[in-house]
């Protein structure tokens, strides 16, 4: 069901959820948090999609500020989605125009679940400092995208300038299954250490610099970027040691290839995240993730004094 409220205040909209909930259309009773996704109109369809998705693992409350442009007279115009059309979630979409248009607590107070956790997450157009922004100052966690943004190592070091506990980046959900498989490969092989690293990965891949960073303060050995420009996202990561090179390989989309001395090439499931799974594993947890603070403030900055080579395939 999806019900219009042109030209509304967020007192009327309460009041139709409500009416809603009495006509047995909404159930509110399980609902574990509430996710504010704030971004431009005509780009908000995507996150809706990643956001309902997500929801049937954690039911929640979506509140979708979408820009609508400061040109013209100040009005909100608002969607409810409830149903098949919003998952297991409510979604509520306010389209600010004029001064409405800028993100505001103001606009979503009225609106959020009582007693329940505050998700905010920019999917485009991250804030140079998310917990500096009126909805960022209100949220338990502060979701970004690097990789949407035009420069996303200028995003990532905003996050490193600005990280408060609680900030995290979807460019950094995207390595769960490296960091996993990597892990992993850590605990098998002897105690010969690493003397060198590298990661191949897409030029413009924050998940590249991100998974160095990591690799920089696990290891604590010299990493070296090798830029992909024909690629997208990881490729590969090569462990140089004195007993021989450990390498984890993906050439394609989905099936990765793990080497080791004296060990037959092991063929390893290693897909692409899609943007709901990301998202998914963001609401999963709701405390702050120590590991992606340590990376982005102490193991982004070594990844600017390592070497940068480009990969000849």
């Amino acid at each position: 069901m999806i019900v219009d409220l042109p030209n509304t205040t967020t007192s009327k909209i309460s009041k139709k959820i409500m009416s809603l909930r009495e006509q047995g259309g909404v159930i509110a009773l399980g609902r574990v948090l509430t996710l504010v996704v704030v971004t431009k109109s005509g780009q908000e369809e995507e996150a809706i999609e990643a956001a309902n998705e997500a929801s049937r693992e954690h039911p929640c409350r979506i509140i979708v500020l979408a820009d609508a442009g400061v040109e013209g007279p100040d009005r909100l115009d608002a969607q409810i989605r409830v149903g098949g059309d919003a998952g297991a979630s409510e979604v509520i979409v306010l389209r600010g125009h004029g001064h409405m248009a800028h993100e505001s607590e103001s606009l979503v107070a009225a609106l959020l679940l009582p007693d329940a956790p505050i998700v905010a997450w920019w999917p485009h157009g991250a804030p140079e400092s998310a917990c500096e922004t009126s909805i960022g100052r209100i949220a338990h966690r502060r979701i970004t995208d690097s990789a949407n943004e035009p420069d996303p190592r200028l995003a990532l070091e905003n996050i490193r300038a600005t990280y408060k506990a609680g900030d995290t980046d979807l460019a950094w959900t995207r390595l769960t299954n490296w960091r996993m498989q990597l892990a992993a490969v850590f605990d098998q092989v002897d105690g010969d250490p690493v003397s060198a690293v590298a990661v191949e990965g897409a030029s413009d891949s924050p998940s590249t610099l991100l998974l160095a960073a990591w690799l920089s303060l696990a290891l604590q050995a010299p990493v070296t970027i090798v830029a992909d420009p024909a690629g997208t996202g990881i490729r590969r990561v090569r462990l140089t040691r004195a007993s021989g090179d450990v390498q984890l390989f993906r050439p394609g989309l989905s099936v990765a290839e793990l080497t080791q001395p004296g060990q037959p090439a092991q063929r390893i499931t290693l897909p692409r995240r899609s943007l709901k799974d990301c998202l998914a594993e963001e609401l999963r947890r709701l405390d702050p993730d120590e590991v992606f603070g340590e990376v982005i403030t102490m193991g982004l900055p070594l990844t600017s004094q390592r070497r940068v080579q480009t990969s000849a395939r």
